[in-house]
């Protein structure tokens, strides 16, 4: 899957000469908490993070006046806090490398460049709701999680038993374990009765880590 896929397609945008306290107010009103900020052309020149915005204004413990630090703030534009060496992708870039980039840069989100135009952004939020999709979260069934082997053939095995049992996979995920020799399994499985499913993983010899009807 790509990040075209899941991105937002129609980002809310700022330029650069916003006050901050009108960017917050366009934050709160689309419930987004990061917007790309645009020039005058429509290129990205940078991005602004909810969190930039509430570090740049006054502490309440500040001595100033309501009147002081409103008029302080309404001269305060997205410009001076915003990010400007932005880590952009492309819409083609696999979803998983997505997210690899914004954990490694510990970052919540990244702009969608296609020919140096914004076409999308890609958040946490996007991923998130991927991972409920791939480990079947929203989805009832029996939720096993398993150690199997680290060797070729095994999830083979693991799904093969499974169809015999005329089993209907939900979802299937694969996790590094502590130990190298063996990998952590999460399948979800529905129309076999949980009985039957665990003894089918004991025979196959697979060690049965967690079971739950989710």
């Amino acid at each position: 899957m790509l990040v075209r896929e899941r991105m937002s397609t129609q980002p809310v945008t700022i330029v650069a000469d916003t006050p901050i306290t009108e960017a917050l107010r366009v934050m709160r009103q689309h419930h987004v908490r990061r917007l790309p900020v645009l020039d005058a052309e429509g290129q990205l020149v940078g991005i602004v993070s909810e969190k930039d915005l509430l570090y740049a204004s006054p502490s309440p413990a500040t001595s100033l006046s309501i009147y002081e630090m409103h008029y302080l703030l309404s001269r305060l534009k997205v410009s001076e806090v915003m990010t400007t060496a932005v880590i952009t992708i492309p819409p083609d870039t696999p979803l998983e490398e997505a997210a690899r980039i914004m954990a490694d840069h510990k970052i919540g989100g990244l702009p969608v460049l296609e020919e140096g135009r914004l076409v999308g952004i890609i958040t946490e939020t996007d991923v998130f709701e991927l991972l409920l999709e791939l480990l079947g979260a929203r989805l009832k069934g029996l939720r096993l999680t398993l150690e199997i082997p680290e060797r070729k053939g095994e999830m083979a095995r693991l799904t093969t038993a499974i169809a015999r049992l005329g089993g209907d996979i939900l979802a299937l995920g694969t996790f590094l374990g502590d130990d190298p020799t063996t990998a952590v399994v999460t399948v979800k499985v529905a129309d076999v009765p949980a009985e039957a499913l665990l003894a089918a993983m004991r025979d196959l010899g697979l060690e049965i880590l967690d079971v739950r009807e989710i």
